[in-house]
């Protein structure tokens, strides 16, 4: 990436229940994770992509409209791709996410890792990466035009892991992109 280029990036960030669409080449979604999931899905033909950014699978009660949920967080960044012209048919995906934070308590990461992975496959969206389980948190950035994502660990601790997943070497650095 030339300096110019950087120097025109705009970044927004996803805050925890939030999420976020763009068409514009110069924006970066980014968020920082733990236990919570972010789904990055763009249509590579329509040049528009999103982030989203879910603490729970699904609410208690399972009748929440909360888009801290991931039913909710899911339907609410497809729906929001189709509207701004993604074609379903067309849709990527990259998770990344779901780090078991604590040892002594329930393992949510896992089962928000398990959830994301359930419903990508059912709706028939193609996972061309993930980054999923581990210990430590990750600073996640997304380009929704173009598909590439960069995550970095920032528990050292959890780089093999979460590298290893996506079938690659771990790096010194803690840094893993994806195109």
């Amino acid at each position: 990436m030339t300096a110019l280029a950087v120097a025109r990036e705009r970044r927004l960030h996803v805050i925890q229940g939030g999420n976020a669409v763009s068409a514009d080449a110069d924006v970066c979604l980014t968020t920082i994770l733990g236990s919570c999931v972010a789904a990055c899905m763009w249509d590579p033909v329509a040049g528009v992509g999103g982030m989203n950014h879910f603490l729970l699978p699904s609410a208690p009660d399972g009748a929440s409209t909360d888009k801290r949920y991931g039913v909710q967080a899911m339907e609410l960044l497809i729906n929001a791709l189709l509207v701004r012209g993604a074609s379903r048919d067309r849709l990527r995906a990259k998770v990344f996410g779901g780090g078991r934070m604590n040892t002594g308590m329930a393992d949510i990461g896992g089962r928000n890792a398990a959830f994301v992975r359930k419903f990508l496959k059912d709706e028939d969206i193609i996972i061309e990466g993930e980054s999923l389980g581990g210990d430590g948190a990750r600073r996640v950035q997304f380009w929704p035009v173009s598909g590439r994502a960069r995550q970095h660990i920032v528990d050292a601790g959890g780089i093999a892991d979460s590298e290893r997943s996506l079938g690659l070497p771990a790096s010194k650095t803690g840094d893993l992109e994806l195109f």
